[in-house]
């Protein structure tokens, strides 16, 4: 069995899960304070309070698998990335604790919102910088990282994150259409325009900087037959981005989440391919950077037994709240 492959596959699902699972209600946190009332922005709490604890559970498993199964790339890409990843920590703390006091209070609820808000926008585009530092590769020397503090703070990378901001609001307004109605769906139903058009938009600027600027993501899509087998993929991105657009005023109210996540994983399945098989690109592969087998075959055995759990509780937690959104305030009034 081909461990490091197989801790690979597991730690690319944990991420993507927690991009869509967690995507969303940061979404609905980046859309927060463009909600025209303040009783929309209850329910637009209310409908993500349930499960967005446990939607980040997927980011600590991720980042677990990467110490355990691949040390190089953790101890490389930490340093690297340092900065996004602090105030990434923070910015989710921050509205962790929103999440706790904004009912609470009256006189200072606008200070959650501002707190709620501003960290989910800050988290995601934290989460770009990090995208974009990995697209353009991790400088190394003697099996170091090579680069500043601020290295990670690049154009590709304030591009990444415009991208995200807008893709994780359209996950959060598509989040909202299915899970809300009256007036807090028709607001989300007119926003996730604008949000299509910034991420179609970012995909585009990133795809073609990067194509420009990172010879290695040029030849894997551009070379010889690699054009050939690989055109289907921008093709269909577009073909669900129009089909997204056409859904926002349908009656199939799950149609823009779902579409939504098809979004997210093309792009997703296009950042695969353009850094496989890296850990670190361009510098160490999954096989050159992972444990020992002694420690793999040991940590498969943590896999095996937390997996499950994990994936029981947030189907039940799925399951329990499923339905639209009802909201009871403070007070207990509907």
């Amino acid at each position: 069995m081909d461990l490091p492959l197989l801790f690979a596959l597991v730690a690319a699902g944990a991420v993507v899960i927690y991009v869509l699972a967690d995507g969303f209600d940061l979404g609905v946190g980046i859309l927060f304070l463009f909600a025209p009332r303040d009783a929309d922005r209850d329910m637009m709490m209310a409908s993500v309070e349930p499960v967005w604890d446990g939607n980040e559970t997927w980011l600590v498993m991720g980042g677990t698998l990467l110490l355990a199964a691949f040390p190089a790339a953790y101890y490389v890409l930490l340093p690297a990335l340092y900065l996004p990843v602090v105030f990434m920590l923070f910015a989710l703390i921050g509205r962790g604790i929103a999440f706790a006091f904004r009912l609470q209070t009256v006189r200072f609820r606008v200070v959650w919102d501002v707190v709620f808000a501003g960290g989910s926008a800050l988290a995601v585009f934290c989460q770009g910088l990090i995208l974009g530092g990995l697209i353009g590769g991790i400088p190394m020397q003697d099996g170091m990282y090579a680069g500043g503090a601020f290295s990670c703070l690049t154009f590709l990378g304030v591009l990444c994150g415009a991208g995200l901001v807008g893709g994780y609001a359209l996950l959060g307004a598509g989040w909202l259409i299915w899970k809300t109605d009256g007036a807090t769906q028709v607001f989300a139903r007119e926003i996730a325009h604008a949000a299509l058009i910034l991420t179609m938009g970012m995909m585009v600027l990133v795809s073609g900087w990067t194509a420009l600027t990172e010879p290695e993501v040029a030849r894997r899509w551009f070379e010889g037959w690699h054009l050939l087998y690989l055109a289907p993929i921008p093709l269909l991105t577009l073909g669900v981005a129009a089909g997204l657009w056409k859904s926002l005023w349908s009656e199939w109210e799950v149609g823009p989440f779902l579409l939504a996540i098809a979004l997210f994983l093309l792009g997703f399945s296009g950042l695969v391919i353009s850094l496989w098989p890296y850990v670190v690109p361009w510098q160490v592969t999954l096989w050159d950077g992972a444990s020992d087998p002694q420690t793999l075959g040991f940590a498969v055995f943590g896999v095996v037994l937390v997996l499950p759990m994990v994936l029981a509780y947030q189907a039940h937690a799925y399951w329990v709240f499923r339905g639209k959104t009802r909201h009871l305030d403070a007070y207990g009034t509907q």
